[in-house]
């Protein structure tokens, strides 16, 4: 390694390299191929940009005026782009490099003049590249190294022409790194096609958990996984938290919740422009916002310090995106929790995810309000800021506190504005962590002692339990949070109601007891005994039947075995079968002109006999020629169309030939 980038690595702090890094170092890969499986976090931008600096600068210590680009960085996002060009800049600081960044969503015409000043070092997403490339803005004749970071998520994204149109254009000398999370087989199509001779290098991290990463999985009830997240991050209270969602709906419904519940948000997805996005990760890095909520491609690359937290708000499709998601904490030796909310209907698909992760998660229920606000007290006694020494400036302002006011009402005060400060936890419904499904408190259990009270009229007389409660609740004076269980039996009704509700409800039914439509209502000693169903009196009893099935002696019959087939009538009213089969051809299908006259009379005496039933479809014929009968609707509507062979048309009749004329 050159003294540069040694005095730059000691500067950031670094004292050993991670495994990725010393895997790309090797003697023996010095100048070959790479396609490298490593995971986010796993310190691959510090890997590759130490893995081409011999072969950037040769025997110099030092870069010299830049003209054309030596090395090209491909990245997938705009902020994983821009996040390794600050990356490589310490890096190469002491080297005196010059780097240039070609993404989208900024000014062409700014990286158009960088890229003319010339840049040792080009990072770029592939779009905006290829653009560059076309317009004739970037020279690649003399690139010795081309890198591609998170080649996978750039296939996904749809960049494979864009990647084959740039490696096309770069020398066949250079030499090319693949950096991948995983390698599926367009990745290993990739290598194959633009590398020479690949070396595949898989780091320890690919294959087990980030050792500095704890997991858990929180089983919430489906209807309180917002209220889980809240106390979630309530519960911990991270420096920085990412909570990432699956849509960019969801990412927009959480942090409106989130920001209703006093928490500062930012958030991340594909709707933004790229001054917002750099807005809001400006914000988490200053400390003006403590939580990012982020779908999984817009948070792709982004770096946050002090990150201990990633809450998966919804579960990834796969246990890569889990790996990717939870890699952005447990950085630089630092601890990290990843946290899975599971609703029930989604147990075993986390389950699956975690397996092929090959994580060990904890199973547990989410921190319930009590826990949150144990929690708030324990960092309360332990703040640090309870050992620190009091100024003098501090010490004046206390003097005059206490001169005002007795040291209880100064902590009580103290204790409320430091509560007014924190969002309240939420109240979650019970679930049992072992098999995820809700476990809904007794009714009972909650509503407290009751007391029951009965009416007359039941089942017999359609009483049901949506008619019986607004007329308990417009009579009583209540409403249907005091009423516990309403039961019906056949002649009498019964319901409960809270024994604190008891007073105001009788001085509200007045002292003879009645409710609406003068029914007297009485106070029952207990709940009554349960009564089932009656069957009906007018229903006929039950009776097994016997089912008769009458089988023949005899064995079946067989309908193919008569060997001589069957002939078929002719399809004639009335014709014998020589007429149907010589019909003649070309003829008219006027009934008087191609039917004998016998034919033509009996056709005439049934179509008037069945003229009060007109068929959906015309009728036909068959004999010396083929007789229509007229459409139905052309007879009785006046306003149908004329055929064209004549005919009527109401009461009126017309020849074709002749001209027409409006009747008198």
């Amino acid at each position: 390694m050159k003294q540069a980038f040694a005095d730059a690595l000691a500067k950031r702090g670094y004292e050993t390299l991670t495994p990725v890094q010393s895997a790309v170092l090797a003697p023996e890969l010095t100048q070959a191929d790479l396609l490298v499986s490593a995971q986010t976090g796993s310190g691959k931008t510090v890997g590759f940009g130490l893995a081409i600096a011999d072969g950037l600068l040769g025997s110099l210590e030092k870069f010299g005026r830049a003209t054309k680009p030596l090395a090209l960085v491909i990245a997938p996002t705009r902020e994983l782009a821009l996040q390794v060009k600050r990356e490589l800049q310490w890096l190469y600081a002491e080297a005196r490099a010059t780097l240039a960044s070609c993404v989208g969503g900024m000014d062409m015409r700014d990286e158009r003049r960088s890229l003319e000043r010339g840049a040792h070092i080009v990072v770029a997403t592939p779009g905006r590249l290829r653009d560059h490339i076309g317009r004739g803005s970037i020279e690649l004749s003399q690139l010795r190294a081309v890198i591609l970071d998170e080649a996978d998520e750039m296939l996904d994204l749809g960049f494979k022409e864009d990647l084959e149109f740039i490696l096309s254009h770069a020398p066949e000398t250079r030499r090319t790194l693949m950096f991948s999370a995983t390698v599926p087989k367009s990745i290993a199509h990739l290598a194959k096609s633009y590398q020479k001779n690949s070396v595949r290098v898989s780091t320890v991290a690919e294959k087990s958990q980030h050792s500095d990463i704890e997991y858990r999985a929180l089983g919430v009830a489906a209807r309180d996984m917002e209220n889980g997240i809240i106390n979630v991050l309530r519960f911990y209270e991270a420096p920085n938290a990412l909570v990432f969602a699956n849509t960019r709906v969801m990412v927009n419904r959480l942090t409106t919740r989130l920001t209703n519940r006093g928490f500062s948000v930012v958030s991340l997805s594909g709707e933004l422009s790229q001054n917002e996005r750099s807005h809001a990760l400006q914000a988490m890095r200053d400390g003006r916002a403590r939580i990012c909520v982020a779908t999984d491609v817009a948070a792709r690359g982004i770096d946050l310090p002090n990150l201990d937290l990633v809450v998966h708000a919804e579960l990834p499709t796969n246990y890569e995106i889990l790996m990717h998601r939870s890699g952005r904490t447990g950085r630089a030796g630092r601890k990290g929790i990843s946290v899975l909310i599971v609703p029930p209907s989604a147990r075993r698909k986390a389950e699956r995810i975690l397996q092929g992760a090959k994580v060990v998660a904890e199973w547990a229920a989410p921190p319930s309000a009590d826990e949150v606000k144990a929690k708030d007290r324990e960092r309360l006694m332990t703040d640090p800021s309870w050992q620190e020494e009091i100024g003098s400036k501090e010490k004046s302002d206390v003097d005059e506190l206490l001169s005002h006011f007795t040291p209880l009402q100064i902590a009580a005060a103290y204790l409320r504005l430091y509560t007014s400060k924190q969002s309240a936890p939420e109240e979650l419904v019970a679930i049992d962590s072992k098999n995820l499904k809700d476990s809904k408190p007794s009714r009972a259990a909650d509503f407290g002692p009751t007391v029951w009270f009965s009416i007359p009229g039941g089942r017999s007389s359609g009483t049901v339990p949506g008619r019986l409660l607004p007329m308990i609740c417009n009579s009583g004076g209540i409403t249907k949070h005091d009423i516990g269980a309403i039961k019906i039996h056949p002649e009498i009704s019964y319901f409960e109601i809270k024994s604190t509700k008891v007073k105001a409800f009788k001085q509200a039914l007045g002292p003879d007891m009645t409710a609406e439509d003068d029914v007297v209502v009485t106070q029952v000693d207990g709940p009554p005994v349960d009564v089932g169903f009656e069957r009906s009196k007018s229903r006929k009893p039950w009776v097994d039947k016997k089912i008769e099935v009458n089988i023949p002696s005899s064995a079946p019959v067989d309908w193919n075995d008569d060997t001589k087939p069957k002939q078929r009538k002719p399809k004639a009213n009335g014709h014998n079968a020589s007429q149907v089969k010589e019909r003649p051809k070309n003829k008219s299908r006027s009934v008087a002109k191609s039917r004998p006259e016998g034919v033509v009379e009996s056709f005439k005496k049934k179509s008037k006999s069945k003229s009060k039933k007109t068929s959906k479809y015309p009728k036909a014929v068959v004999g010396g020629g083929l007789a229509v009968e007229k459409n139905s609707k052309n007879l009785e509507n006046p306003k149908s169309k004329r055929s064209k062979k004549g005919g009527t048309v109401g009461k009126h009749s017309f020849d074709p030939g002749k001209p027409k004329r409006r009747p008198a």
